[in-house]
């Protein structure tokens, strides 16, 4: 095993870490805040239609901001070519925790990776209480450079802190992270450094695109929550995350397939391990630091959760983890501007917004309709409010459909039809993480993995990335 490379200056040991969720002057703020705005509400009604006003301004917004996105997002970027010869090193980590069943479709995986062998440096990361997963890893056959890597005993026992404890090994002079259950295109490796060559040395991380399919049957499978998901997954990756790159904004990072440039990540001081989305947190990181990020075409296919089981705790952890970042993002302005709060308002804050309304948004309609039917004409109803709700649906929906179809996903009428029912389910996830922020603040619920056998591998390719130098020059 390689000794290691370069000492880390790890950001969780900062203030900027979300070791604490909130600092006393954001609680004195946010209770002062909330105080104030539901006392004048009840007191003055003017000022609560005000408000309500503001609100629905707020998400009025968010429609042209969708028809932007698909717009900016449809006309990809061509792929640039890159000499075998002029690959460099690059490294490969996975963090893995009670994943001994999956390992052996990971290594196979892993292995298919279309690079030179002798330029990769790869590390399973294992937890030292995890005696399966360690086991099965050292007792299975993998390429040469795949090493097995245990982190030592400590708190907390999060993914983003095996990650720093590998990054500290890393050789490379680029780095991507893949979870146990990824299937990455075989030349995503080469269209990353093609692409960082292409670029300026701003350009820190480049997102690859999180594609959900389930191959084979499993009897953790959801149809609905599956097809959702899926379909959920298409427009963030096929859309939203390809125009703000296009339009020069941050993002939050997927927790996979993120391809970094070295010298970038180690600055950054690697991923917070108090956070529960430590992905997220460290694309906004990353651009307060004057860096910038872009995305990839070359895919990852990744299973769905399942079923609500396995559902509610990973979108419970994924909220919690926004919540936290919004906290630690919010303590200071330093390196955001305009661009980089318009961002985290049009992504994080969205995303925490819209998953706290969106049960209630859709029993408004529920009512309103039922008591439609009851006194069989239509009641007295804030018709600007509704408007807004189903405009903002109706775009909704159209990402989603249009994100689909870039991707592959089916997602039919029957699926758009029953797409509420989905969002009522993240208001569900809303409320635990809520109640997890403040009770379990650094708890990591992690989502069970099972192999994905297919009976055909039906999977899309894309053509070669690399040449050689004299078809090149030819």
């Amino acid at each position: 095993m390689h000794g290691r490379s370069e000492q880390v200056v790890d950001i969780s040991a900062t203030a900027d870490a979300a070791k604490i969720t909130a600092t006393p002057l954001q609680l004195l703020i946010g209770v002062a805040a909330f105080s104030a705005i539901a006392g004048s509400a009840l007191s003055y009604p003017a000022f609560g239609a005000g408000f309500l006003l503001l609100v629905q301004t707020a998400f009025l917004i968010m429609i042209p901001w969708r028809l932007v996105t698909v717009m900016t997002s449809q006309a990809p970027s061509a792929e640039p070519q890159i000499l075998l010869e002029d690959l460099p090193r690059y490294s490969i980590l996975v963090a893995l925790h009670d994943e001994a069943g999956i390992l052996p479709h990971l290594i196979e995986r892993l292995a298919a990776i279309e690079y030179p062998a002798d330029r990769l440096d790869g590390y399973l990361v294992m937890e030292a209480h995890d005696r399966a997963t360690i086991d099965a890893a050292l007792g299975l056959p993998r390429p040469e450079w795949l090493q097995v890597l245990v982190a030592p005993p400590g708190a907390p026992t999060t993914k983003p802190r095996a990650l720093n404890y590998a990054l500290s090994f890393a050789q490379g002079e680029f780095l991507t992270i893949y979870d146990a259950e990824d299937d990455p295109d075989p030349l995503q490796l080469q269209e990353s450094v093609a692409r960082f060559a292409a670029a300026d040395e701003r350009l820190a991380c480049l997102q690859a695109p999180l594609r959900i399919r389930r191959r084979g049957k499993n009897r953790n499978a959801s149809p609905f929550l599956d097809r959702q998901f899926a379909a959920e997954y298409a427009a963030l990756f096929e859309i939203t995350l390809p125009a703000m790159a296009r339009l020069g904004l941050p993002f939050p990072l997927g927790g996979t397939s993120n391809h970094f440039r070295m010298s970038a990540l180690r600055a950054a001081g690697g991923w917070d391990s108090w956070n529960v989305t430590e992905d997220a947190d460290l694309g906004f990181r990353l651009w307060r630091q004057g860096w910038r990020l872009g995305v990839l075409s070359r895919p990852t296919y990744e299973t769905p959760p399942g079923q609500l089981l396995h559902w509610l705790p990973q979108r419970t952890r994924w909220l919690k983890g926004y919540m936290q970042t919004l906290f630690v993002h919010t303590r200071s302005s330093h390196g955001m501007g305009w661009r980089g709060w318009t961002a985290l308002s049009l992504t994080l804050g969205a995303a925490l917004t819209s998953a706290a309304l969106h049960a209630l948004s859709v029993a408004s309609f529920g009512v309103f309709f039922l008591l439609a039917l009851l006194a069989r004409r239509m009641p007295e109803a804030p018709w600007l409010g509704l408007g807004v709700l189903l405009c903002g649906a109706a775009a909704a929906i159209l990402t989603t459909v249009i994100g689909a179809r870039r991707a592959g996903t089916p997602f039919g009428v029957w699926d758009m039809a029953r797409i509420p029912l989905y969002w009522s389910l993240l208001s569900l996830a809303f409320v635990h993480a809520a109640v997890r922020l403040i009770v379990e603040p650094h708890r990591w619920d992690k989502t069970a993995h099972q192999p994905d056998i297919p009976h055909e591998d039906l999977s899309p390719t894309l053509p070669p990335m690399a040449v050689e130098s004299g078809r090149a020059a030819a």
